[in-house]
C-alpha cells in the first residue's frame, strides 16, 4: 500500500505554520543577539577603564594621556602605525603602541562589536572609544584647564572616562571634547551603535553604564558621523534638545582656570 502524499493545501498549511513560527522567533533571536553585543561592549569598556585605573596606580596618580596625536609620549593609544598594507592592521598597531595596551593586551577591547563601519565601502576605522578631553587629554590644547592627577577628580562616580565616539575622518584623532561652562554647542559627535539609542560610558570610579541618548539632534548627528559626514563637529542643538549636551557637560570636569605648569 502506497503512503498517501501530502496535498497542496496541506503543504501550504505547513509552510504557513513555519512562516508564523519564524515571525515569532526571529525578533527574539535578534533581541538576544543585540543584548549579547551590548554586554560585550560593556565588558570591553569595563576592561579599558580598569586598565586606565591600573596605569595611574603605577604612575604616581597621573592619568594616562588622553590625546593620541601630536606624538604624545604618554598617549593611551596612537594613530595608525607601521607599514602593513591593511589599514585595519595599521590601526591595531597604533593601539598596541599606546601606553594603555600593556594593561589590557587585547586590541579587540578597543572595539565595540556593534560598530559596523568596517562593513561599509571606504570605511577602515578600528577603535570605538575615546577618553574625555578633560582627563589629561585634548583640553590641554583647548583651554589648559585639564586634570592631570586622578586625585583632582572630585566626583569619580560622576565623571566619565571612556565614551563611544565616531570621528568621520577615519580614526578617533583626539580626545572626546565638549564645550565648557554650559555653552550651547557640541564639539565632538557621539557614537550610537546600540538599539534604543544607547551608548556605553566608562566612569572614573571603575563602573560602566549603558546610557540612553534622548534628543533627536544628538541621534541624527551620530548617524551622519557614522557615514563620514565631516560637518558634524561644533553643532548647536535646538534649545529644547539640550538634555544630552548638559548630561555630558556636567560630567566633564575642568579646572576653574588654566594650569600654570
Amino acid at each position: 500500500m502506497r503512503a498517501r502524499a501530502f496535498t497542496l493545501i496541506e503543504l501550504l498549511v505547513v509552510i504557513a505554520i513555519i512562516a508564523v513560527l519564524l515571525a515569532i522567533l526571529l525578533p527574539s533571536l535578534n533581541m538576544a543577539k543585540d543584548q549579547a553585543k551590548r554586554m560585550h561592549c560593556i565588558s570591553n569598556v569595563k576592561n579599558l577603564t580598569l586598565a586606565w585605573m591600573l596605569y595611574k596606580d603605577d604612575n604616581d596618580d597621573k592619568m594616562v594621556g588622553g590625546l593620541p596625536q601630536r606624538g604624545a609620549v604618554d598617549a593611551w593609544m596612537l594613530g595608525p602605525q607601521g607599514n602593513d598594507p591593511d589599514p585595519i592592521e595599521r590601526a591595531k598597531e597604533g593601539l598596541r603602541r599606546g601606553k594603555l595596551y600593556p594593561y589590557c593586551k587585547n586590541v579587540d577591547l578597543y572595539e565595540c562589536p556593534s560598530d559596523d563601519r568596517r562593513k561599509r565601502q571606504g570605511q577602515y576605522a578600528f577603535g570605538s572609544f575615546s577618553i574625555s578631553g578633560a582627563l589629561n587629554g585634548e583640553e590641554k590644547e583647548w583651554s589648559n584647564r585639564h586634570l592631570v592627577l586622578y586625585s583632582e577628580i572630585k566626583k569619580t562616580a560622576d565623571t566619565f572616562v571612556f565614551v563611544e565616539e565616531i570621528d568621520p575622518r577615519g580614526w578617533n584623532m583626539g580626545s572626546w571634547v565638549v564645550s565648557k561652562d554650559f555653552a550651547n554647542n557640541w564639539i565632538d559627535p557621539l557614537a550610537i551603535w546600540h538599539s534604543k539609542n544607547r551608548g556605553t560610558l566608562g566612569w572614573a570610579d571603575g563602573s560602566t553604564e549603558m546610557h540612553t541618548w534622548v534628543n533627536p539632534s544628538t541621534i541624527e548627528i551620530a548617524k551622519r558621523a557614522a557615514w563620514g559626514d565631516t560637518s558634524v563637529f561644533n553643532n548647536s542643538p535646538p534649545s529644547e534638545e539640550r538634555d544630552d549636551l548638559r548630561f555630558m557637560q556636567r560630567r566633564y570636569p575642568v579646572l576653574p582656570s588654566a594650569r600654570r605648569n
